[in-house]
């Protein structure tokens, strides 16, 4: 073998050029990570959870009160909650998945945050609104529940159907009964909770008298008079043909 086939193969094997170009690409992805899973952003995409799902929490109980504004704020945290989403599923990650889970985790997620919402505000104002809130509570356990399976990437969603799906279905059933009887006896013994803005008219008392007018006889006193006074006295007549 020559001298120059020598040194070609060790050029080859120990190249600097291509050694700085491995190193480089190595900082590049690690720094690019870095930049993706950092503090701020993970923060972000956490506190968005929570926040979103509180505004629908909400929303959902106070919405017969004024549809209009609660519908509003049911948007705004559902907007909140979705922005979370691509934070955590999608930026901070390192697989990106395709356009079709792509829209199924947004739909699931979509799904969760008013799962959660219905489920955390039936809980935190039942004393409020309890027929309402007896019907939240188990329906947002339900959907919740329905939701979070089909956005988990590692939980078939045939899961749903499952031991743990069954135990769902039934807590559900079992909170809505009792929630249902607790309700009842709430709104027979007590209308009590808080008003929320709206300031009720206060109730006309049926058992009060109604006040009564009868004709003023001739002979009774005035209302103002005082019940002692005694009618002035007539003038003496005098018969003895002249006035005085």
């Amino acid at each position: 073998m020559t001298s120059t086939q020598l040194f070609g193969a060790r050029t080859a094997d120990t190249s600097p050029e291509s050694a700085a170009t491995g190193r480089a690409a190595r900082r590049k992805h690690r720094s690019s990570m870095a930049r993706r899973r950092s503090l701020a952003a993970r923060y972000l995409g956490y506190v968005g959870y929570f926040v979103g799902a509180g505004l629908i929490s909400g929303a959902v109980v106070h919405h017969p009160l004024d549809p209009d504004r609660y519908t509003r704020i049911a948007a705004y945290g559902a907007l909140v909650f979705l922005a979370a989403t691509v934070l955590n599923e999608f930026v901070l990650t390192r697989e990106r998945p395709g356009l079709p889970r792509l829209l199924l985790v947004m739909g699931a997620s979509l799904l969760l945050s008013f799962g959660i919402g219905m489920l955390s505000g039936g809980l935190q104002h039942f004393d409020d609104f309890p027929a309402r809130g007896a019907v939240l509570v188990p329906a947002g356990l339900v959907v919740s529940f329905v939701a979070y399976v089909i956005k988990d990437a590692d939980t078939p969603a045939r899961r749903i159907f499952g031991v743990v799906g069954l135990a769902v279905l039934v807590t559900a059933t079992v909170a809505f009964l009792g929630l249902r009887e607790v309700a009842a006896s709430m709104e027979s013994t007590s209308a009590g909770g808080h008003s929320h803005g709206t300031a009720g008219e206060p109730e006309a008392d049926d058992h009060a008298p109604a006040p009564t007018t009868a004709p003023a006889s001739p002979g009774a006193p005035a209302p103002g008079a005082s019940p002692t006074a005694k009618p002035a006295p007539a003038a003496p007549s005098h018969a003895d043909g002249h006035a005085h």
